[in-house]
């Protein structure tokens, strides 16, 4: 038997049913028997929402008002007399068990499993498989429209059945239409048979995908993940698990092991995953669910690429895959431990109510490439009771340090424990210069005088344009190329923007005029600032009400990212460790006169990785090329050394190796203190004269007599 089932919401109708995320206002059944060719009672059901304001096109359509859901049962209440009444329909009918059919997926999918979810009301297995009417009937008329195109009105047209839609009440029509449609479908030309339902997954499997990943790269490069299957969810919850994401996407099929919690350069979660589906379909389901919420939160859904999602979710550790090995565990995530630690005291602490599978081999340890403790852990633990006394425990003392803990999963412990402490990134995140970098005739102000504004709360979508239509008629007022996006450090829009303008009066009114001024769906906050404070930021630091705080530093690594971003011919990072810090954020300075100027040279520090450099995008002024990247004057030692290089042809560096890098040196180190560091090394300043500007002192000490020292 079949339980034909019409439904509609408080807002959207159609092909954007469940897009609005409305509630359900209305349920209209039939029982058909597919045998004897009967039918049962037609029932319908009013619902009432916990919001009652209809939308234009509810109105319009269902003919429904306010005053009459206010006294309807609520969606629990009548999914509890659908489930008796279909039961008795069926005992009437001489039958026991049926299948729900429905015009489409959006019913089942986008608005009954959604809002049950958020309302915690637990659904009938009959919820979880379910015939598409649209998709039979093309399997059965093939010649009839694309399932995309189908409607209950098409299908009723191609198949000659005169029904009209005003005779009978909303929903009504649609359900008796359906049924005549099944009836059609079934008789002696066609015979059609219902063989193989939808199916909605009862719950989100977890699955290590790092092995199947690479098992595929090696043996075929043709197999990959569907991009037409991937997603980004951004603006999670930073607490969400794989769990909260896949209630979010409740009653759309996700892939196993499909969810990618993505982090950021220090290992915390950054709001951000990536989602694979069972099909595309299922993905543009999912598109659907852009900006619905999850708590007060609203989430942003996009579209992805299988290589993301495989840069997140794939891992070749042995260590890990044997970690991950164990299938339908609950992960959960220590952070804080002391860097003594051992398994021992992790068991001692989590204690008997709270086993960990396999003991020790439940427990992995995350540590820097050096061998050195993080103070992360993850542990496996057989069942959720578990996993949620574990969870009882976050914040208590081990040792002298309180642990916090937190859900995590699969994909989130490849990319801790893998690619947390690499040298390059997941995913390249600092965006490519669009056009060649060229030396702009114009530099970012400096100074104390408050000439410019900081747009703060920008939407994240606002660019260039947006900003300018912003302004108005100050406009006019902008400094050229003193228009300046920041991005974070994941490189994409922070809701921040600095604008240049020509005096101190003029960025005053600007702050005056535009403060709190709405741009698209937000009010943007302006203050007037200096051209000090706006230098900070676009270098990497922030500016708050507590005043002005330093560049992020780097966490300890091997060896400093790479970028591609930075990979132009003009740019030469690798010397940049060779400056002092004098040399790399050089004051402005009055050009001089020069009958053979040496040719400009753009320079960007090495350190431009570490300190997560803020992107800065130039307003553009004619006829001024813009530029795509901010940029810091280049020493005139590098120039020189620059333009000798390219002269003759050889390697600015004499060879490979003449150089060493120091990271993590104390703050108030000095030139004396480095050298007593290398004291018994040979050095050869005598190479490195051009471009590192040293004291008198200084080159004495150098060039003095050393002796080598064999290793």
């Amino acid at each position: 038997s079949l339980v034909v089932l019409f439904g509609a919401t408080a807002g959207a109708y159609g092909a954007k049913l469940g897009s609005d995320e409305r509630e359900l206002i209305l349920l209209v059944w039939q029982v058909v028997d597919l045998q004897s060719k009967q039918v049962g009672t037609l029932h319908k059901s009013l619902v009432k929402a916990d919001n009652l304001d209809l939308s234009d096109q509810c109105r319009e359509v269902s003919g429904l008002t306010p005053e009459g859901l206010s006294k309807a049962e609520p969606l629990d209440r009548v999914l509890q007399q659908f489930s008796q009444l279909v039961s008795s329909d069926l005992k009437g009918l001489g039958r026991s068990s049926y299948t729900l059919c429905s015009d489409g997926q959006l019913l089942i999918r986008q608005v009954l499993h959604p809002e049950t979810s958020k309302k915690n009301i637990l659904l009938s297995d009959c919820f979880y498989s379910f015939y598409d009417l649209r998709k039979e009937f093309h399997t059965c008329y093939p010649s009839s429209a694309t399932v995309k195109d189908q409607t209950i009105k098409t299908m009723a047209e191609y198949l000659g059945l005169g029904t009209d839609e005003t005779e009978e009440d909303f929903g009504v029509w649609q359900v008796k239409t359906m049924v005549a449609i099944i009836f059609s479908m079934l008789s002696e030309g066609c015979n059609y048979i219902f063989t193989e339902p939808e199916t909605v997954k009862y719950k989100y499997q977890t699955a290590y995908f790092g092995l199947c990943y690479f098992s595929v790269l090696s043996s075929s490069k043709s197999e990959t993940v569907d991009s037409e299957t991937v997603i980004r969810a951004r603006g999670l919850p930073w607490q969400s698990s794989d769990q909260d994401i896949a209630r979010f996407f409740k009653g759309l099929n996700i892939a196993k092991g499909g969810v990618a919690l993505c982090l950021n350069a220090q290992g915390r979660r950054n709001g951000e995953a990536l989602v694979r589906f069972v099909d595309s379909e299922q993905r543009d389901l999912a598109l659907e669910r852009h900006k619905h919420h999850m708590g007060s939160r609203y989430i942003e859904v996009y579209k992805a690429t299988g290589e993301e999602f495989l840069k997140i979710a794939g891992g070749t550790s042995n260590e890990v895959a044997q970690f991950l090995s164990k299938e339908n565990q609950v992960i959960i995530r220590m952070r804080g431990l002391p860097f003594t630690a051992t398994q021992e005291d992790v068991l001692g602490f989590l204690g008997p109510e709270c086993p960990v599978t396999g003991g020790k081999e439940g427990l992995l340890f995350v540590k820097y490439p050096d061998g050195r403790p993080t103070g992360d852990a993850f542990v496996l633990f057989s069942c959720e009771e578990y996993a949620q006394n574990a969870l009882k425990k976050h914040k208590e003392i081990l040792g002298k340090r309180y642990i916090e803990l937190f859900r995590s999963t699969a994909a989130e412990v490849q990319q801790v424990v893998l690619n947390r402490y690499m040298s390059t990134p997941l995913i390249p995140t600092l965006p490519t210069p669009i056009i060649p970098v060229i030396p702009p005739p114009y530099t970012i102000a400096a100074g104390s005088i408050r000439d410019c504004v900081r747009l703060r709360g920008l939407p994240y979508t606002a660019g260039i344009d947006d900003i300018l239509e912003f302004m108005g008629d100050a406009t006019g007022d902008i400094k050229p190329h003193g228009v300046h996006m920041v991005l974070n450090q994941q490189g994409r829009p922070s809701g921040d923007a600095f604008i240049q303008m020509k005096s101190a009066d003029k960025a005053f009114l600007v702050a005056q005029k535009c403060h709190k001024k709405m741009m698209k769906d937000r009010y943007v906050e302006v203050f007037q600032c200096s051209g000090e404070e706006m230098n900070f930021v676009l270098m990497g630091g922030t500016l708050n009400r507590s005043g002005l705080s330093p560049p992020p530093c780097k966490l300890p690594c091997l060896s400093p990212p790479a970028y591609a971003a930075f990979q132009t011919a003009a740019v030469i990072p690798a010397e940049a460790a060779l400056y002092q810090p004098q040399a790399l954020l050089p004051t402005t300075r009055t050009p001089q006169a020069s009958t053979a100027a040496p040719p400009a040279v753009t320079y960007y520090p090495a350190q431009a990785a570490q300190l997560y450099m803020n992107y800065t995008a130039y307003y553009p002024s004619p006829p001024v090329s813009p530029t795509t990247v901010g940029y810091i004057a280049a020493p005139p030692g590098a120039v020189a050394a620059a333009a000798a290089a390219t002269a003759t042809h050889t390697p600015l560096l004499p060879q490979p190796g003449a150089l060493v890098r120091m990271q993590g040196l104390p703050y108030n180190t000095g030139m004396k203190e480095i050298l007593s560091f290398f004291q018994g090394y040979q050095y050869a300043p005598d190479d490195y004269n051009g471009l590192i500007q040293l004291s008198d002192q200084a080159r004495s000490v150098l060039q003095a007599p050393k002796e080598w020292v064999c290793l």
